[in-house]
């Protein structure tokens, strides 16, 4: 009795409620099939070898909070990392295929609703007198049609397929995302590093320059000894053969400084030929960089959330491979109005509809979804392997550059040192030189000693600040995963 009540009550429902109806329960019904995605472990040891037991001389807590590049306080750097996320080419290029994949979230998560449509057309139409089964008492056989007709289709979602497509979508989008902020931060960290190298190059030019001044005057000198026969002509050779080479090596600076120059030009989105930095030798140390632990890496770099991301997309292509051994079912329904005169279209006989629903199943397809179930799960495996293999390049970036710049501080006070007695022992040569003590060869071999020195130590403050600027990217700049996108 209560079945036939039900049909009763069925029948006096319209195809719509019927319809909705239908979908609701079906989807309702429907369940997630596939793996249920866990975050593959990724050891990490409970410090830094390189951390341990080495403090900088500033406090830890000056690093900046926001844009990182700030903590070297140069406006000069500042002003031209700003102009990066603004003209710079491969990072629009980075935000356009962001937002090509948040598209496609969108795009699978359509296929969640139905489809609607509608076709109106009008038509006048002039059928055959002598087409089969004619009868003269049939009327006219020219008449109008209008039509109102509209049409829904659903594939209910019973198997999680459309569910795991658009988690994959969602979270590439979010890889795709981490992708431009890898991209982001390093060209912010390459614009750094060029900038620290042009800078330790106007510092090794004005190092050059103040060197030539002084290889002159001992020049002169050897040229007044010489004139009043207290020199060899060797000894004079010897001085302005020293004079021409570093004038030499001082021109060749500007090689280097050209290239690097251009270098920025091209990150900040602007022509080389159009782009100037004017000298300004580097007098910068660098800053304290607080690592925190290995285990907040993983939450800090980029890269690696990528790579995350990756695997759980790939964990969701698994589901979808599953799905494809479940029957599909589809419900479909039209309806509107049809007439011959326009007058009568909205009444009630001229309504017209259809409702239905189909079912497929595959039943033999030698071994292809087996095979796409295998190549699913071994795509992810690959992703876990790429992501550990990242999360273990990440530990090796940051002990690297803590390693640098640890050993790159002891290498520069003693470099420090040597300056020092380098230039205690020229002066002493020249003071032996000018009163006939020692040769000249003893002042060109010390002045040497004394230049190369110098240039050494200032190639290391700039090799320092470039560690400290790998640094900060190895360890994601100011950045973290509570910053990747969510819908």
């Amino acid at each position: 009795m209560n079945v036939l009540k039900n049909r009763q009550h069925l029948a006096t429902l319209r195809p719509q409620g019927i319809l909705a109806g239908s979908m609701l329960a079906v989807f309702l019904s429907g369940c997630m099939v596939g793996p249920k995605y866990q975050k593959p472990a990724a050891p990490a040891p409970p410090a830094f070898k390189e951390d341990a037991g080495w403090t900088q001389a500033q406090p830890a807590d000056t690093l900046v909070r926001g844009k990182w590049w700030q903590v070297y306080n140069d406006p000069e750097l500042n002003t031209l990392e700003e102009k990066i996320n603004v003209s710079n080419e491969s990072l629009k290029a980075a935000f356009e295929a962001y937002q090509s994949a948040h598209a496609q979230v969108h795009i699978q998560r359509a296929d969640l609703f139905p489809t609607l449509g509608l076709t109106p057309s009008v038509s006048r139409d002039q059928e055959s007198l002598h087409r089969p089964l004619y009868s003269p008492l049939s009327g006219s056989s020219l008449y109008d049609d209008f039509q109102l007709p509209g049409s829904a289709s659903w594939e209910p979602d019973l198997w999680g397929r459309v569910r795991h497509l658009v988690e994959a979508s969602r979270t590439t989008a979010q890889a795709s995302a981490a992708d431009l902020e890898t991209m982001s931060l390093s060209l912010h960290a390459e614009l750094a590093n060029d900038y620290f190298e042009l800078r330790g190059l106007d510092l090794e030019k004005q190092l050059l320059d103040s060197t030539v001044v002084a290889f002159q005057k001992s020049v002169d000198l050897t040229t007044s000894r010489f004139n009043r026969g207290l020199s060899s002509g060797s000894d004079l050779a010897l001085a302005q053969t020293q004079l021409d080479t570093t004038r030499a090596q001082d021109i060749d600076v500007g090689v280097a400084r050209a290239q690097f120059e251009h270098a920025i030009a091209t990150l900040t989105g602007e022509p080389a030929s159009t782009f100037s930095l004017p000298p300004a030798p580097l007098a910068a140390t660098p800053p304290t960089i607080p690592v925190g632990l290995p285990s907040q890496l993983l939450e800090r770099r980029p890269d690696v959330a990528a790579a995350e991301r990756r695997v759980a997309a790939a964990n969701e292509q698994i589901g979808v491979a599953r799905s494809a051994y479940y029957p599909t079912i589809t419900l479909s329904g039209g309806g509107g109005v049809e007439s011959t005169n326009i007058g009568t279209l909205i009444q009630g006989p001229s309504a017209l509809w259809a409702i239905g629903a189909s079912a497929s199943e595959t039943i033999f397809d030698a071994g292809r979804r087996h095979a796409q179930n295998q190549q699913a799960v071994a795509l992810y495996d690959q992703t876990v392997a790429l992501y550990r293999q990242q999360v273990l390049q990440s530990f090796r970036d940051v002990e690297d550059n803590l390693a640098a710049l640890r050993i790159l501080e002891h290498e520069s006070k003693a470099e420090e040192d040597a300056v020092t007695d380098a230039k205690r022992s020229e002066n002493l040569s020249t003071i032996r030189y000018k009163g006939g003590l020692a040769t000249y060869l003893e002042v060109i071999t010390t002045q040497s000693t004394a230049l190369a020195d110098e240039i050494t130590l200032a190639n290391l403050q700039t090799r320092r600040m470039s560690a400290s600027v790998q640094l900060i990217k190895a360890i994601g700049g100011t950045w973290d995963t509570t910053q990747l996108p969510h819908n």
